[in-house]
């Protein structure tokens, strides 16, 4: 034994194993027979038990893990989380053989859930968000972006932030924010689109950077989002205001969003189920992440995969999301994603849960503070009643969560 004596620790799990995810997507970092040390809200040892310093006993909080597994808490990197109203009604109306042009001349699509959020209070917003984040919650997950993007209009963007932080005070849950007012085309400016991007930027941006309401700017480039062009404005815009940027691209069409966005060294490009070689190499040079989104691809019963395997090859790290949005991944399960993320993406077990800890933490800019089990992290920590990490992702439905800490404080 190493006789050193930590008298500022406040908590020790002893006979754990740890799956530490501080060797990226290669391995689970696993140390087995292992403890863990927490003081002020940080990870301050963890080795073996065999190595485990002396410490004052009766000062300490002694967590036996009863040969349980320790992984970061996990992160949810890409929610829409706040809105107003569902879509339930179009699902069954698709199911029904409506086409998307019926739905959307019924009202429905993105504009019915801008119409139900711009209608609703801060209030009404916050408690129905408030439940679905406490289905992540229950699930281990300690971190989460929400995004902006349903009011589509500077009172209801500013609005939907404000939401998002107050949900940051409900629950003991980090919360990053990411403006997305270039979401989708509000119906005042359907036949206007360079107009609502001066919005965006001259009006929208100065204000909810004045106030930092958001941690990162996003942007929906697509066919049936935003340009090239318009997309490169907001961008502009954003790092004019030192917010860094993200983007949906790739998602129905090969636009070069992603391509674009490593020139603006963004943190990810998210969905990219159409990226092509070339937007690969542009996220690898940009440091970026690839973020998948599982539960839209099977929601929207897609049949283009993401560039896994050109992926690995450049190394770019994968980052998995629930994408949580009442249009096209009504889905607050994380649990679901690593599973789907494995069947319908083909990762492997180890892939998938770094993709919801160490890179969904490089995805938010959280890299050097979240997602591992090291030394100077965030005690942000997660304790499974598993007998190997890959059961993270082979079962859903039964959770298998014991217990959930948040800077060190059990939490669940």
């Amino acid at each position: 034994m190493n006789h050193i004596t930590s008298t500022n620790w406040q908590t020790v799990f002893i006979n754990v194993n740890l799956a530490t995810m501080t060797d990226g997507a290669n391995s689970y970092g696993v140390i087995g027979h292992a403890a863990l040390a927490i003081a002020n809200g940080k990870i301050a040892w963890l080795g073996e038990m065999s190595d485990l310093p002396d410490f004052e006993q009766n000062q300490v909080e002694v967590i036996d893990g009863k040969g349980q597994w320790l992984t970061p808490g996990l992160i949810d990197c890409h929610t829409h989380l706040v809105y107003g109203g569902n879509r339930a009604n179009e699902f069954e109306m698709r199911l029904e053989g409506k086409s998307y042009q019926e739905i959307a001349n019924a009202g429905g699509g993105i504009v019915s859930t801008v119409a139900a959020t711009r209608n609703a209070t801060e209030q009404q917003l916050f408690d129905s968000a408030l439940t679905r984040l406490t289905a992540l919650h229950q699930q281990g997950v300690t971190t989460l972006e929400i995004k902006s993007g349903y009011g589509l209009d500077t009172e209801n963007e500013i609005k939907m932030l404000k939401v998002a932080g107050k949900l940051a005070k409900a629950l003991p849950m980090t919360i990053k924010r990411t403006f997305l007012g270039a979401h989708a085309l509000p119906v005042e400016y359907k036949d206007d689109p360079d107009g609502y991007i001066d919005l965006v930027c001259t009006e929208m941006l100065p204000q909810i950077a004045s106030t930092q309401l958001a941690d990162a700017v996003d942007v929906f480039c697509e066919g049936i989002g935003f340009d090239i062009k318009q997309t490169e404005r907001v961008f502009a815009a954003a790092k004019q205001y030192e917010l860094p940027v993200k983007v949906h691209a790739e998602q129905l069409s090969n636009l070069g969003g992603t391509e674009l966005a490593a020139k603006y060294q963004a943190l990810s490009s998210d969905h990219i189920e159409f990226l092509d070689e070339v937007g690969v190499k542009a996220m690898k040079q940009a440091n970026m992440v690839a973020v998948l989104l599982p539960g839209a691809f099977y929601f929207l019963r897609e049949t283009q995969l993401p560039p896994i395997q050109q992926l690995r090859q450049q190394q770019v790290p994968m980052a998995i999301a629930t994408d949580a949005n009442p249009g096209s991944s009504p889905i607050n399960n994380l649990q679901l994603m690593l599973n789907m993320a494995c069947t319908l993406f083909r990762l492997t077990p180890v892939e998938a849960l770094a993709g919801v800890t160490c890179v969904a933490a490089k995805a938010l800019g959280e890299q050097e503070h979240k997602g591992q089990l090291a030394v100077g992290f965030d005690a942000d920590i997660a304790l499974w009643n598993i007998s190997q990490p890959a059961e993270l992702c082979y079962q859903f439905g039964v959770n298998p969560l014991a217990s959930l800490y948040k800077f060190g404080q059990k939490v669940l």
